[in-house]
């Protein structure tokens, strides 16, 4: 895995969902952040693309049940076409075809919409840095889907990770996020995103949720 990409002074950020009276509070809400301006409101997919397409959008939140074109859809057109674009899903739904389907389009956060505005914000930012954040109730579905698949120990890791790696994978995969990494290893913060990064690269994982997919998939977790 790369160094995190850089983060502009202040994110672009697009906000989708087919209900004004859930759009247009949001952005205002999200406006009042000194490092976020939002660019535009989206009621639907296609909205979303002419958008990113006017640009420039670091982030866009996205609702997933749009008409014209759903949130999945929109969010697998960014990766094909604007894959610089980081998108963070903001919506009702976290049944498991909502999560599988959304992540495995490419974005790189989801959130339900009991979230509160610092955890969506603090989405916004990580994703904009090339991070992941998953809601508490959508990594447990994560977790439960992949676990399904009857994973057995050390299954499909590199043999070059060292035991240190795996300790952090496991953690990776048991939620924890890198404070609660470093706490439970004894070791500073610097470290834990200097194993990560080592293990994302010997691994050919590309992000945080790619991680807890294949720390249960190896049996980790």
């Amino acid at each position: 895995m790369s160094e995190p990409t850089e983060i502009p002074q202040r994110l672009r950020v697009v906000v989708a969902d087919d209900q004004a009276a859930v759009r247009e509070p949001l952005a205002a809400v999200l406006g009042l952040s000194e490092d976020i301006d939002v660019v535009a409101a989206a009621a639907d997919g296609s909205e979303v693309l002419a958008a990113v397409a006017a640009g420039p959008v670091d982030v866009v939140l996205m609702d997933l049940r749009m008409p014209v074109m759903d949130g999945i859809e929109a969010t697998r057109r960014l990766g094909e076409e604007y894959p610089e674009v980081a998108v963070v899903v903001l919506t009702t739904f976290a049944d498991d075809d909502s999560v599988l389907g959304a992540l495995s389009a490419g974005a790189r956060g989801y959130l339900t919409k009991n979230a509160g505005r610092q955890d969506i914000t603090r989405a916004i930012r990580a994703a904009a840095a090339g991070q992941s954040v998953l809601d508490r109730e959508v990594q447990d579905r994560l977790l439960a889907a992949v676990r399904t698949m009857a994973p057995t120990p050390g299954q499909g890791l590199p043999e070059d990770l060292t035991p240190r790696e795996r300790e952090v994978l496991t953690l990776i995969g048991q939620g924890l996020p890198n404070r609660g990494i470093a706490e439970k290893l004894f070791i500073s913060e610097a470290t834990v995103k200097t194993h990560i990064n080592n293990l994302f690269a010997k691994a050919g994982i590309r992000d945080r949720a790619d991680a807890v997919r294949r720390a249960i998939e190896a049996g980790l977790t």
